[in-house]
């Protein structure tokens, strides 16, 4: 009989000693009120005198040692890295210039010959770039060789001729010359053949009051000159008067070719700025 209380004694101590260690279990898993996990000590039956150690929360988990990231290099801005490059650069060569050493002069010559090579690199990539994308190629616009170039001045007259024609329907031309003046000879003819071809309106007006033998129904200048915005006296001088919104715009001063007042007429009355560039 004192055998089995003793024996009973015994399991119920070994029981009542786990309660520690379950209850430890939960706090660990749950955490405390203050976001940090107690870490319960354990009792003297387990943790000092059968020394369980950490698989019965005895010990507290050792903390994992401050890992130091690297400092990340701070970044150089492209722009500051070639700007930094080109003062390296003078730098060599004023020295290459003033200390006309071997050792200069190569160094100079090394370092030049690495920023040609990276220029031909980029000029490279750069037209292979054109070739993928075909938004990015503007001789598609504007053809530089000579098949294409052919092909498109073709296309060009074409447009020009059937826009001038249409020309006199809303625009007229304002024609400043001068009895006295050299160049406004050589040029008469040439306004009155570009005139005649597309039949537009001139009207021309002579500076100094003399007579035209190109254009004998002339006007004398009455303030005709200032009123169409042109500057000076300089003469022969072009104005497309557009009579619709009544504004002038000046085509041109001096001797022009033929082609040349048929494009600028052509570009002014059909052609949005920036179109052509």
């Amino acid at each position: 009989m004192k055998q089995a209380i003793g024996t009973l004694l015994a399991a119920t101590m070994v029981a009542t000693s786990f309660v520690p260690a379950i209850a430890t279990a939960q706090e660990l898993a749950t955490g405390s009120d203050d976001g940090l996990v107690r870490v319960q000590q354990g009792d003297d039956f387990y943790c000092r005198e059968r020394k369980l150690g950490t698989w019965f929360y005895c010990e507290k988990p050792k903390e994992a040692p401050d890992q130091a990231k690297p400092d990340a290099a701070p970044v150089v801005p492209a722009a500051a890295q070639l700007k930094a490059i080109g003062e390296h650069l003078e730098e060599l060569k004023a020295r290459a210039i003033l200390q006309p050493t071997t050792e200069n002069v190569s160094e100079y010559i090394s370092f030049q010959r690495a920023q040609l090579d990276r220029a031909s690199n980029f000029a490279d990539v750069w037209r292979r770039a054109i070739w993928q994308n075909p938004e990015l190629d503007y001789t598609l616009q504007r053809p530089i060789n000579s098949v294409g170039k052919r092909t498109w001045e073709a296309s060009r007259t074409a447009s020009r001729d059937a826009a001038l024609a249409a020309v006199n329907q809303r625009y007229g031309v304002f024609y400043f010359f001068s009895s006295s003046c050299a160049a406004c000879e050589v040029f008469s003819p040439i306004m009155k053949g570009v005139a005649d071809r597309y039949g537009m309106t001139v009207m021309a007006v002579s500076v100094d009051g003399g007579p035209s033998a190109v254009f004998p129904r002339y006007l004398v200048d009455t303030g005709q000159f200032q009123a169409m915005g042109m500057g000076g006296k300089q003469v022969p001088a072009l104005v497309l008067y557009d009579t619709v919104t009544k504004q002038p715009m000046p085509i041109g001063y001096g001797v022009m070719a033929a082609d040349e007042v048929m494009d600028r007429i052509f570009t002014l009355t059909n052609v949005e700025p920036g179109k052509d560039f």
